[in-house]
């Protein structure tokens, strides 16, 4: 039988983006039954489409009415991305459909899938990424950071927070490796003041223009020597591609809930090895299920950089898997179990449902 369940979990912090502050994790958990057996995954949709234009109202409506009709738990994953390429983009519900079918596979074989997924070293080197706050706070949190032994520290930013930011970061913490995110809050009017970010040495610049906007972000890769992330620019394949032949991207931040599941995402990290490019793995303030895929995909020895995974206690008091992931060095080791490895607390699952029901029998 196959389930999902859609939850709200209150934030430790309000994170706070560009793109608003997020107070609660709203997500979609996929469950299939196959008797005592289960599998999972997450949509990393939110309610509102801010991030993309997918949200989990969309994704409810399009698992149900489109791609369920598809799904077989006998399928590989690739094949079941054959069966759906008919259907356009909502990559973030075809992903959370083909990673369900990564775990049911993993646990037939008995295996945890960053082994099933191949070339796992093991572990994944661990980055944070802050959201904004106050500037006393903000340098606060990097301190502690560094601290915690995070292998790379990543700011958000926006206009009128950014040069004063970094500045900041740079006078208290030196060298650091720092990064920025601007989730897409600038313009090409704005290249001023995006050069101007030049001089503190950042591992790169994540996402400063629009996602549509691949020229402009090969014109500013040829305006700074600071390497230029692509996010939500890159959803698929085929995008990914499009920003390496068009010069528009350094290093590329892989999330697989958004470029439509694991087989994409490990297609995507061939190619841009391939091509020089660097890669990690990002996430969206998942529950410990997206956080066990996260986790497994960046073991994988073609990921160049930490990624966003950190552990789950930096997000909820409380979350839906009774197993925790704890960061040790700098790295996350995946779990050790049949597939994502984590099981569900359910009597907490249900005090933060808001809504669920059964897509297939």
């Amino acid at each position: 039988m196959l389930t999902y369940n859609k939850i709200s979990i209150p934030l430790l912090k309000p994170f706070r983006t560009s793109f608003g502050t997020q107070l609660t994790r709203d997500a979609i958990i996929l469950s299939y039954r196959e008797g005592e057996n289960r599998s999972f995954a997450e949509a990393v949709t939110d309610e509102a489409p801010l991030y993309g234009y997918e949200d989990n109202f969309t994704v409810i409506h399009v698992i149900k009415n489109h791609l369920a009709s598809f799904f077989s738990p006998d399928l590989e994953p690739y094949k079941f991305n054959e069966k759906i390429s008919g259907i356009r983009g909502h990559n973030m519900a075809k992903g959370a459909m083909e990673m369900l079918l990564w775990d049911i596979n993993a646990k037939r074989e008995g295996k945890a899938l960053h082994e099933f997924l191949g070339k796992s070293k093991g572990y994944a080197d661990v980055g944070i990424s802050i959201g904004m706050s106050s500037l006393e706070e903000e340098l606060k949190m990097v301190g502690e950071s560094l601290k915690a032994g995070y292998k790379r520290i990543k700011v958000k930013i926006e206009r009128g927070y950014d040069v004063e930011l970094l500045s900041a970061i740079r006078k208290n913490y030196g060298d650091i490796p720092l990064s920025a995110d601007a989730n897409q809050g600038y313009s090409r009017n704005d290249m001023k003041t995006l050069k101007k970010i030049d001089q503190f040495n950042l591992l790169y610049l994540e996402q400063p223009l629009s996602l549509e906007d691949l020229n402009g972000h090969s014109i500013l890769r040829k305006e700074m020597k600071t390497p230029i992330c692509l996010d939500e620019s890159i959803d698929s394949l085929r995008s990914a591609t499009n920003a390496i032949e068009s010069g528009a991207v350094d290093v590329i931040n892989i999330k697989p809930g958004r470029v439509g599941g694991l087989q994409n995402s490990l297609d995507i990290m061939e190619i841009a090895k391939e091509n020089g490019i660097k890669v990690w793995i990002g996430g969206m303030l998942e529950t410990g299920i997206g956080r066990s895929f996260n986790i497994s995909l960046a073991s994988n020895s073609l990921v160049t950089m930490p990624g966003d995974t950190s552990p789950n206690s930096r997000y909820f008091r409380k979350d839906i898997t009774r197993e925790t992931f704890d960061m040790k060095n700098g790295t996350i080791v995946p779990m050790k179990g049949p597939g994502i490895g984590v099981t569900l607390d359910y009597e907490f699952l249900n005090s933060v449902e808001v809504e669920g029901g059964k897509i297939l029998d």
